[in-house]
């Protein structure tokens, strides 16, 4: 296989560390590198996109619930106003996903309408009923608040790319 050389600039405590890792693995600083590479060039190949709506889609959608995401003053109240719509939203990930009710078909992420499941456990100052990742509620609910259940919550401004 034709290799061609590369120059690179690299601080000397890098350097170090990476030769001592060639030399335990018994192959060439040169060696070390270009299996590193090889390695992310695969993971980001592999990599799944981030599912992401159609801004064309979701603007009219964000319209529509608004209003609901912005007047709701707990998860049961914004739950009773979207299930009247027919959405619901669900639990995915480390956030919130808006969902069709029914057909459970998943339509965004909460955050793609402008209000991040971060915001809205804070706003709500409880986690999402059922939500797996608890870590988020101790994370989020420990911050300071800067607003209390009224008219004017924090939300995520979304723009088109």
């Amino acid at each position: 296989m034709d290799m061609e050389p590369v120059s690179m600039k690299m601080q000397p405590e890098m350097l170090h560390a990476a030769a001592a890792l060639a030399r335990k693995a018994d192959i060439t600083l040169g060696q070390l590198i270009r299996d590193l590479l090889k390695r992310e060039i695969l993971r980001q190949q592999n990599a799944r996109p981030p599912i992401r709506a159609d801004e064309q889609l979701i603007a009219p959608l964000r319209a529509r619930l608004a209003n609901d995401l912005v007047h709701a003053k707990d998860w049961d109240e914004l739950d009773r106003r979207l299930q009247s719509k027919g959405y619901v939203l669900r639990a995915a990930g480390g956030g919130l996903a808006l969902h069709t009710s029914p057909g459970d078909a998943r339509i965004c992420k909460a955050s793609e309408l402008g209000f991040s499941y971060s915001r809205l456990m804070q706003r709500f100052r409880q986690p999402f009923p059922g939500h797996s990742h608890t870590w988020l509620a101790e994370r989020f609910l420990n911050q300071p608040h800067s607003g209390v259940l009224d008219d004017t919550p924090e939300i995520d401004v979304v723009e088109p790319y």
